[in-house]
């Protein structure tokens, strides 16, 4: 029973890469790249060394790429006008 309250604290903390990936928008090789690269760092199991994504760190990841778009966005506008 302790297992199983363990595992789905674990679940709400962490994504598996292709839940990750849905989230972002992107393939999970994408994800990979991006881990080598240091962009989006993932966490690894020490047992089957799986790539895993914090939840935490998946929503700082959108937001700042929202904040990028809306930059964008307004540089592209600046340049019209």
């Amino acid at each position: 029973r302790f297992v199983f309250r363990k595992s789905m604290a674990f679940a709400r903390k962490y994504l598996s890469i292709k839940q990750a990936s849905s989230v972002i928008g992107v393939t999970p090789l994408t994800l990979r790249n991006w881990d080598r690269a240091g962009k989006l760092r993932s966490y690894r199991n020490p047992i089957n060394n799986y790539r895993y994504y914090r939840v935490d760190q998946i929503e700082a990841f959108l937001r700042q790429m929202e904040s990028s778009r809306e930059r964008f966005r307004k540089l592209k506008i600046a340049d019209i006008s």
